[in-house]
Parts: structure tokens; sequence; C-alpha cells
């Protein structure tokens, strides 16, 4: 539905709108945005972009002034555009269905008044699932699991047996959460695989991305802490403790019995080895191989990973290598040709 920039100011609460009076027909970003298109710039240092784009209005930064097409100024520019983009394509409203007939749901299963359950899900013995949750298609939740109020199950996702889910948590696709740990012992007949006798704990709030396998602990859980946010494609391995409000990058890998404080970062790609303990509001850079206990509040990278300012110390003195090696041969050069001379000398003195 087209609106003209006064009307969406309005519903925005916007700081400042400089020429009013332009309508506008949908939201995309700078290089996508047609004529017709409201756009964002949400700093300063990223107005000579705008200059590249095609929109015909932008969001931007409460104080930004005028510009060189009609604008809007706000105090929270993604908010506005979040706002703005749902005004052109509004989010679709589920409709409470139930238990669909065509799930498959035990008969000793308890669903509370108000939840979903979707056709062609999967829900065991006992399980127990609070108002508010959306159990969708092909999700399969084992014997004995519990699952929190308003808590959601999108499809394909597999609950083992016993995974206890908070309240208000999001499990993704084809997450896993309740597989067998990677533990055996070893002996001259093979690898017999240990004991799986644990579960999987999610606090509430806890995001699961999509593929992500959390594996069973071996007598106990492995415990996600509440506010904690899992990427895609990641890998958490049995009788980890997972403290609150994480940040768990895509295809990062953490190793059995590791645990972590609270306000950990993951970035992407970390591999974490078993048996360690990450402290609180520490930051492990992209691809950072962790080998040891790393303290609370520092930011560490590369493998094995070291605190930022070592690694960067590390990185400056590896670009100069190239230059280094030419120093050298030309030192060495020139040491040969001092020794050839006093060669040279001594055997005129003899």
């Amino acid at each position: 539905m087209p609106i003209t920039l006064d009307d969406l100011a309005r519903t925005l609460s916007a700081a400042a709108v400089h020429t009013g009076a332009c309508v506008v027909s949908g939201a995309a970003t700078l290089d996508a945005a047609g004529p017709g298109d409201v756009t964002l710039v949400d700093s300063s240092d990223k107005l000579p972009l705008l200059a590249k784009s095609r929109a015909g209005a932008v969001i931007v930064p409460q104080g930004t002034g005028p510009l060189d097409r009609p604008s809007i100024e706000v105090r929270d520019v993604h908010a506005a555009f979040a706002t703005t983009i749902l005004h052109f394509r509004p989010a679709r409203v589920a409709v409470r269905s139930g238990v669909s007939p065509q799930a498959a749901v035990d008969p000793t299963a308890r669903i509370a008044a108000g939840a979903d359950v979707h056709a062609f899900a999967t829900v065991g013995p006992e399980a127990e699932i609070a108002a508010g949750c959306t159990i969708h298609s092909g999700a399969r939740i084992g014997a004995g699991c519990r699952i929190g109020a308003g808590s959601e199950i999108f499809p394909n996702a597999v609950l083992y047996d016993g995974t206890r889910v908070g309240e208000r948590c999001i499990v993704h696709a084809g997450a896993v959460l309740g597989a067998y740990g990677f533990g055996y012992k070893s002996g001259p007949a093979g690898h017999v695989l240990s004991a799986q006798l644990g579960w999987v704990e999610l606090g509430d709030d806890v995001e699961i991305g999509a593929n992500t396998t959390i594996d069973r602990g071996t007598y106990g859980p492995t415990s996600i802490g509440s506010g904690t946010k899992i990427d895609n494609l990641v890998m958490i391995a049995h009788n980890c403790r997972i403290g609150r409000h994480a940040m768990i990058c895509s295809q990062v890998g953490v190793a059995g019995s590791t645990t972590t404080g609270d306000f950990v970062v993951m970035a992407g790609q970390v591999g974490v080895r078993d048996h360690v303990h990450i402290g609180d509001r520490a930051i492990l850079g992209a691809r950072s191989g962790v080998s040891s206990d790393i303290p609370p509040g520092i930011t560490v990278l590369g493998e094995p990973a070291i605190e930022l300012r070592d690694r960067k110390l590390q990185l400056a003195t590896i670009s100069k290598l190239p230059e280094m090696r030419k120093t050298i041969k030309d030192l060495a050069a020139r040491l040969t040709t001092l020794e050839g001379g006093r060669d040279a000398e001594t055997t005129r003195a003899a």
C-alpha cells in the first residue's frame, strides 16, 4: 500500500521529515531500491553510498538534515525500517489450530490448551508441551521431552528422549537435540559406546539454529543457559555447560565437557577442545583454536588462540618476513665479502 512520507513519519514517530509529500510504495536496501522505494542509511559515514542508490526516499539517523532526496530522521534506523517493511509486507498471522488429526501423538503425551501440533509432527510417550507452543510439521518430539510455554520447534527438528526446552525457545529446522555423545572405550575388540544416560537442557529464551546438533550428557545434562543464541551448523558435544546469553556463530565446534561463563562470544568456525573453561564475556575471534582455559573478559584469536594484541603483533611481524628475509640475505652477502677480504689479508701477511 503506497504511503506518503508524512504518514510514514507519523507511524515511525519520526524526529523530522523532509519533503513529506513524497509517496513511496515499497522498502528495499540501498543496492536494491528503486525510485518508488524508501531505503535506509544507518550512520553518517555511509551517506556517500546513498549517491549510488536509485531509492526515492531514505530513512536516516536523527540530526542528519536534508539530503539530495526526501528523507525521514529517526532515533533508531533499523527499528524504523523494520516497521516500514511490515507496512508493505505485513507478517502472516498464525492461526491457532490445536493438535492436527494428522499428527502422531502418543496417548500419554500431555499437550496444554493453546499449543499447536501440526500435521505429520510426532510427539512421543509422556512428552509435555506447554501452552503457546508450536510444533511444526515433521518435527519429532521424543518420549519424556518437556517443552516450556511459548516455544517453537520448526520442521524436521528432532528432540531425542528426555530433552528439556525452556520457555520462549526457538529450535530451527533440522536441529538435533540429544543425540548420543561421541564417546567410546577402545579395546582389542574395537570401540564400545560409552554410557548415554543424560539429556539436553535449554534455559529460557534460547535459540538453536538450523542443522545445529547438541549431544546428550553421559550421566546428566548438556546444558545451554537462558538467553543464549546459537547459529546454524554448530556442534556442541556431550556434558558441555554453556552459560547465559552466549552468542555462538556458525560452524563452531565445542568438544565434550567444556564450560563457559555468561555473555561469551564465539565467532564463526571457532574450535574448542574438551575440558576447558571460557570465562565470562570472553570473545573468541573467528577460526580461533582454543586448547586451554580462557580468562574472563579478554579477546583471543588464532590457532592456538592467544590474546588479540599479541596475535596482531605476530601478524604484523609475519607481514614483514619477506623484507626481513631480503635484509638477512644482503647482510649474509656482505659478511661473506668481508670475511673473504680478511682471509686475503691474512694470506698476504703470512
